[in-house]
């Protein structure tokens, strides 16, 4: 496990109001109102694949809101000045998401290591050392590390992105539709590291999944999103006592 991680980060990292977005879907993302506190783990239900991609583009500012307001860290995301201040931004969250590119004709450790460098062939031991923690920390088996990363299956290609999300310390992970490519059998197991990784590192985490059982694993918080309105509602008594 990793321990040199930024200060944890105080107040609501993530504060969406009145928000829409059109994106020729059926009707507009809306979201009526949302925060999310540091550390605070949140899943949301509702959102299909589409939907999805464009809520983590609005809330790492990658495109901003027909109305509404996204603020991330206190601060509006109309307000990014250029694309130097946006990568500042951008470099606070983690995304694990089946579009992130791995390279397949590399090995896990040098997947792992390519947002410390792009020399990894050879690596210096210092940058190994890193993405082998890496490795460790998303439940990656040592026999793995050297393995090319075309060779394992989804439930393992889904820890290599895990691990390069983790890679800069992100203060907020975002889990898109995580589930979308496991199997059945992998999902438990894959759903209680990413709540203890979340829980061990401090992150706020944020899942954006269609598997209800998936997000009461993995969150405290459970929202269903009502898509006329953009309403997020908790997702009932018997949910929260699940995840108690």
């Amino acid at each position: 496990m990793t321990t040199d991680h930024r200060p944890p980060t105080t107040g609501p990292v993530l504060e969406l109001t009145d928000v829409s977005k059109d994106y020729r879907g059926l009707r507009p993302l809306r979201i009526a109102g949302l925060r999310v506190a540091a550390g605070e783990r949140v899943a949301i239900l509702g959102l299909d694949q589409t939907a999805a991609e464009v809520f983590v583009n609005l809330v790492t500012g990658a495109s901003l809101p027909d109305r509404g307001h996204v603020r991330l860290f206190g601060r509006s995301t109309s307000a990014i000045a250029d694309s130097a201040d946006w990568l500042s931004v951008v470099d606070r969250f983690g995304i694990v998401s089946s579009r992130a590119v791995l390279l397949d004709a590399l090995t896990v450790v040098q997947n792992l290591a390519m947002p410390f460098t792009l020399d990894v062939d050879p690596m210096s031991s210092e940058v190994r050392e890193r993405a082998v923690a890496l490795a460790a920390e998303v439940g990656l088996p040592d026999a793995t590390r050297d393995r090319l990363v075309g060779e394992l299956d989804a439930g393992g290609r889904f820890r290599v992105r895990f691990g390069r999300a983790l890679a800069l310390d992100p203060a907020i992970v975002v889990f898109e539709h995580p589930t979308a490519e496991l199997s059945g059998q992998e999902v438990a197991e894959v759903a209680a590291r990413c709540r203890d990784v979340a829980l061990a590192r401090k992150t706020a985490a944020i899942t954006l999944t269609a598997d209800r059982d998936f997000g009461e694993r993995v969150a405290s918080r459970v929202l269903a999103l009502q898509p006329a309105s953009g309403r997020l509602s908790g997702d009932g008594w018997l949910s929260r006592l699940r995840r108690d």
